[in-house]
């Protein structure tokens, strides 16, 4: 059933109240009529209206309107009052909006659609405005560091320094693995900085091909390439005044990293197939799981650009390394997965909970999110490890290795590391007939951390 918006009406004269109530209720509005001040505030007493017509001069009295769409501001700021005022009565009006009024209208009216149109319009920017709001305080729940969960001391450390460098304009670069929360990071810097009411646009920097990628950060003019058909703002003046994500900024391609260090030296962005620059205020934070500083050295990413992301490094640690927090992450998890699937909220016994701390998580949270939603749905009253996914309950922990004793000359530590590594993959890909994604899930890597590491060691594999 459709809820009917609900419309007061103040006027002292009965013909314009009956005539109002005619044209609004065959809108579909619900209406109440009241003759003046006093009814009108009557009216409102325990009843919520979606907006009020009032006229401004009411028995006799010039400035009756005026006071009570003061009074109606002050008990109900978000409802839109549309004002009525007599023809040549301008002035009135105008200083009827600047009290607060959402429009006016001159009586007697061009035609009874005016009306509706108006007393639509306000209706819509107010369900605008909520719903606007709805979505910030949304935003800021699920982004702010009270939803960061965790109490391990490299958790901690992480959520320190967000909140110490949140309120700063500089920028940006967080580290870390594929589904370890860096974009969780990215949007907690942006909601407690001053910049928290603007926008917050994430991008993908390596998911989107190269000339989509341009025109989708820096937009384009019309007829700049075909299908061009209209001028289309980039994301840079979307986020204007907010933080944009730039997502697996270390697969950038070259050509990109130059336009964008430009943007960071001016504050300005030229559309592809424009000439003029278009002036923007953005904060930007990069992500990526890759080694910049490495690239660097490889010639894979402009120094230059580096050192104008890299101003605030904040390193989010694997799960792997934050054991302390998976229990808390399973139940929050849990929480949520239950309230989308509207199933019960359910305990994980011991045997389960001693499984997902065993376990390495390659895929860090993200993975564990999607293993508690799995569990959820083919448990019974309690997770148990036969809800779990066999990678999980069948993974067994890597022996200790034994510690050499270090040489008195000292060691070439890097070499020795890059040694260890090498060999581990070898072994790694042989024992899973070179598929990719079984030699990963091996060495508790991802594909992606994988293939980095066969290019950097020039092996190859399947897959």
């Amino acid at each position: 059933m459709t809820v009917k918006h609900r419309v007061l009406v103040v006027d002292d004269e009965l013909s314009m109240r009956e005539l109002l109530e005619i044209v609004l209720e065959s809108a579909g509005y619900e209406v109440h009529c009241a003759s003046g001040e006093d009814e009108a505030r009557a009216a409102m007493d325990g009843v919520q209206f979606d907006a009020a017509m009032t006229d401004l001069h009411m028995g006799g009295d010039r400035n009756a309107g005026l006071r009570l769409l003061a009074w109606m501001r002050e008990n109900d700021p978000r409802m839109p009052v549309v004002v009525i005022t007599a023809h040549g009565s301008v002035e009135t009006a105008v200083e009827a909006m600047r009290l607060g009024a959402a429009d006016y209208v001159q009586k007697p009216f061009r035609s009874n659609d005016e009306i509706r149109l108006r007393v639509a319009r306000v209706i819509s920017e107010r369900n605008l405005r909520r719903e606007n709001e709805a979505l910030r305080k949304d935003q800021a729940h699920r982004s702010s560091p009270g939803n960061m969960v965790g109490k391990s001391p490299a958790f901690l450390e992480v959520l320190s320094m967000v909140r110490r460098v949140a309120g700063l304009p500089s920028t940006v670069a967080v580290y870390g693995e594929s589904g370890a929360g860096k974009e969780l990071v990215a949007r907690a810097l942006h909601h407690l900085s001053q910049r928290a009411e603007k926008p917050f646009v994430a991008i993908n920097c390596g998911g989107i091909p190269e000339t989509l990628l341009e025109s989708e950060l820096f937009g384009y003019k019309k007829g700049a390439f075909t299908g061009a058909n209209e001028d289309k703002e980039g994301l840079f003046v979307v986020a204007n005044g907010g933080t944009l994500l730039l997502d697996e900024i270390g697969e950038m391609p070259m050509k990109l990293q130059v336009k964008l260090l430009r943007v960071l030296d001016n504050n300005s962005v030229t559309p592809v197939g424009g000439t003029a620059s278009i002036n923007v205020n953005v904060r930007i934070v990069s992500a990526t799981n890759r080694n910049l500083e490495e690239m660097v050295e490889q010639g894979d990413f402009r120094k230059d650009l580096f050192y104008r992301l890299n101003v605030i490094p904040i390193h989010v640690p694997p799960l792997r390394d934050r054991g302390e927090d998976i229990p808390l992450l399973t139940r929050h998890f849990i929480q949520k997965h239950a309230v989308n699937m509207g199933c019960p909220v359910k305990e994980v016994s011991p045997e389960a909970e001693s499984l997902l701390l065993r376990y390495s998580w390659p895929g860090n949270i993200r993975e564990l999110a999607n293993v508690v939603e799995r569990a959820l749905a083919l448990s019974g009253e309690t997770i148990e490890p036969r809800d779990l996914p066999p990678a999980v309950r069948e993974y067994a922990p890597p022996p200790d290795m034994p510690l050499a004793d270090l040489p008195e000359g000292g060691v070439n530590l890097e070499a020795i590391i890059s040694d260890v590594e090498r060999k581990y993959i070898e072994q790694a890909l042989e024992r899973a007939r070179f598929s990719q994604i079984r030699a990963a899930g091996l060495l508790g890597l991802t594909p992606r951390s994988l293939r980095y590491r066969l290019q950097k060691y020039g092996l190859s594999a399947q897959d």
